[in-house]
């Protein structure tokens, strides 16, 4: 396993100097799974607060741009692309994100972020229904690009 790169011999946390590295395209998929009871996924289309699934959709892709905000030695990338999707499944709602950049370090922590916000998102607007929704299974699932290669689960 390699050094982690986001602290200094002294073992302070740093923001990595990528300013060396190759742009090049970079892309990164990530999942979340909104674990729902039958009645709140009955009651989905009724959500006097909007659609909850379009709701996600936007804040994932809102979130994504405000990464570098969220998480502090994340850098700000500019995104080329964003697309979420929340999709109704068997015991909840799947949601999936994709981001890409053309730059020097990785999209992983955006398309991460925004599956993260878009399952918090369905949490936010279907609480009022059950107190017990989980959200479970935040994770890469590809990636693409950059001096560690590509990932896929």
């Amino acid at each position: 396993m390699s050094k982690l790169s986001h602290f200094n011999e002294a073992g302070e946390a740093k923001m990595v100097d990528v300013s060396a590295k190759a742009s090049t395209r970079r892309e990164a998929e990530a999942s979340a799974f909104v674990a729902l009871s039958e009645n709140v996924l009955i009651a989905l289309p009724n959500n006097p607060k909007g659609n909850p699934l379009e709701v996600a959709r936007f804040a994932g892709i809102q979130a994504a741009k405000r990464t570098s905000e969220l998480i502090p030695m994340c850098h700000p990338l500019p995104l080329s692309f964003i697309d979420v999707t929340a999709e109704i499944t068997v015991g909840g709602i799947a949601v999936r994100s994709t981001a890409a950049t053309t730059g020097p370090t990785g999209v992983e922590m955006e398309a991460l972020t925004a599956a993260s916000v878009a399952a918090l998102t369905i949490y936010d607007m279907c609480k009022a229904l059950d107190k017990g929704i989980v959200i479970r299974e935040v994770r890469l699932e590809r990636k693409t690009g950059g001096k560690s290669g590509d990932y896929q689960r």
